[in-house]
């Protein structure tokens, strides 16, 4: 296994064997410790001394159900602190498959440039081809992916950075193709597009040809822990085929949240949107069943995914509009905006692949705007005109592209719902106290996927407890935190968690792939334990930042305005939110 350094100041690359200390890790965990032992914490996200670091799991690059993941890590320039953000992609398995450990791109080029990245069969190893890549700059991703692939062959994967990342955005992500060669998967939160942008690289092709793949220390372990992960996924509701995600997407949470009233509308004004069924999951499956003339079930969005909940919206004329619209941009983009027309949504969904924008940070800065009176609540093409300047760099489009904070300050509000200057996602913390505790502690700013404790409180997964209540919400953010942090590493989807949190049996099958992979003896009870470490190392990064538990608090305006239909407030006292990572 290798760490391929890629110096952009030079345009070299060497490889090196891997560190007793890294090892046993992968994804998030390796992404993190890199990060915490090379970039500086205090450095400018975007100058020379911070570094852009591509992981994949541990496990990613085997068969290995749903586990095609790769982790995104730097020094954030939207936080300020450090960040993992992954997505799943073919990409993933390619660069595991060459025995590459991570890929650490450090130092700045002047201009853009591609790295090729293939595999050298004479000296068994990697080899890396820079190349200009000026051509590519300013265009949309849409445009530029055939091109790639035309040049490059249809078998390579892609990793890149749009527009937003040029422009140095805080809202731009890093974009991978999907099973179709779309530029749709994104590790998209933290502005990781705008690190990657600035160190001078446009785009990484990875072509596996001949490439060792990934060797397993326990065949025979690994292939009995994945049949049990199978088998779990496969049974649970949620994650079967045909099931609540393979049927109707990751949006079929968005009448489930808003019959919760937990569900952000308006800028985070109410918990409930009357225009919810027009957009959600089954809407869509709906849709798209009028407009083909026969019911559409989701695919994967990587190789190897069993629970395929990557939906695809179609025009009134049958032809694609764009994949996928998956739950948090159907939310960001449609309720938190007032917008009910999925055709809407749809296009600014595409709009924002074809730019290299987040879509959640990208739709809460849109509804900042409209409580500014940009443009008005519910005016889809007025927004769909905001992402085009945003693509295209006008000055209004570079604020909104500074993100949710910065916009909300410049337009001088008060309800804007941002921690660690990174936007709140998809479910209001007000009506679902265990996830705002999330949002206000976890190491990466406001992220639902750093402890998913929709799990129990919405979803009845793992035990069925009250959203409203504040009570016991500490250890059980502390723990999803925890078990997450693992899962982030061994590069399985977090959607794995519904099954293997319900199914015991599911949890063993998962850590026997990792000890088949890596020959080491973990059990289930040691996956916390294990992500407690990663979360450790991450706290110990921001607070040498500056990013102390002083952070770790939720916007003022939740705790003095009472959110429709329930009329609560943010009444989680600051000593629960100290308590979670006091106690770790």
């Amino acid at each position: 296994m290798w760490i391929l350094r890629l110096n952009m100041s030079d345009l070299s690359y060497r490889l090196e064997e891997v560190p007793a200390k890294y090892q046993h890790l992968g994804g998030r965990g390796l992404t993190s410790t890199i990060v915490h032992d090379e970039v500086p914490p205090l450095c400018h996200p975007l100058g020379p001394n911070n570094k852009l670091v591509f992981a994949p799991g541990i496990v990613t690059g085997t068969v290995a159900p749903t586990s095609a993941r790769v982790s995104v890590g730097a020094k954030s320039p939207l936080t300020g602190g450090i960040k993992e953000s992954n997505a799943g992609t073919s990409w993933a398995q390619h660069v595991a498959n060459m025995q590459i450990k991570a890929i650490v791109v450090e130092g700045q080029a002047k201009g853009y440039h591609l790295a090729h990245l293939t595999w050298d069969a004479k000296a068994g190893k990697p080899k890396v081809e820079f190349m200009p890549a000026n051509e590519y700059a300013g265009k949309d991703l849409y445009e530029i992916f055939p091109k790639l692939y035309a040049k490059f062959g249809n078998k390579v994967s892609i990793a890149g950075t749009g527009n937003a990342g040029e422009f140095g955005y805080g809202n731009s992500g890093v974009v991978f193709n999907d099973m179709a060669g779309r530029p749709s998967r994104y590790s998209g939160r933290g502005g990781m597009g705008a690190v990657m942008a600035s160190r001078g690289l446009k785009f990484i092709v990875a072509d596996p040809a001949g490439a060792p793949g990934v060797v397993l220390k326990d065949k025979a372990l690994f292939d009995e822990g994945r049949k049990k992960l199978i088998d779990a996924l496969r049974a649970h509701d949620i994650t079967k085929p045909k099931g609540g995600l393979n049927t109707y997407g990751t949006a079929v949470l968005i009448n489930i949240l808003n019959e919760a009233g937990g569900l952000p509308t308006r800028n985070f004004s109410s918990g409930r949107f009357e225009g919810a069924a027009k957009i959600a999951g089954e809407a869509i499956f709906e849709g798209n069943k009028q407009r083909l003339g026969k019911e559409l079930y989701n695919h994967a969005c990587s190789p190897g995914c069993i629970i395929q909940c990557s939906n695809t919206w179609h025009k009134p004329d049958g032809t694609e509009h764009v994949s996928c619209v998956e739950y948090e941009s159907d939310w960001s983009l449609g309720a938190n905006c007032g917008i009910d027309s999925l055709d809407d949504i749809a296009e600014l969904v595409r709009l924002c692949n074809a730019y290299g924008l987040d879509t959640i940070e990208t739709g809460t800065t849109l509804a900042v705007a409209m409580e500014a009176g940009v443009i008005k609540f519910g005016d889809g093409k007025g927004a769909i005109n905001l992402v085009h300047e945003m693509g295209k760099g006008t000055p209004m489009g570079r604020l909104l592209g500074g993100g949710t904070a910065f916009a909300g300050k410049a337009f001088g509000l008060t309800r804007v719902p941002t921690v660690k200057g990174q936007s709140m996602p998809a479910y209001e913390p007000r009506a679902i106290k265990g996830i705002g505790i999330t949002y206000a502690t976890t190491t990466m700013g406001a992220d639902h996927t750093a402890g998913y404790t929709i799990a129990p409180e919405i979803l009845g997964v793992s035990g069925k407890v009250d959203p409203l209540s504040p009570e016991g919400k500490a250890a059980l953010s502390r723990a999803f935190q925890a078990t997450t942090a693992f899962i982030d590493s061994t590069g399985h989807c977090l959607f794995i968690a519904f099954a293997i949190l319900d199914i015991a049996s599911g949890f063993e099958g998962m850590m026997e792939e990792c000890n088949g992979v890596l020959g080491t003896n973990w059990k289930s009870e040691d996956a916390a334990k294990l992500g407690a470490e990663i979360l450790k190392i991450e706290r110990a990064f921001n607070e040498a930042a500056g990013i102390g538990k002083e952070a770790d608090r939720m916007p003022e305006f939740m705790k003095y305005e009472p959110l429709p239909p329930h009329n609560v407030v943010w009444d989680v006292p600051d000593s629960a939110l100290d308590s979670v990572f006091g106690e770790m």
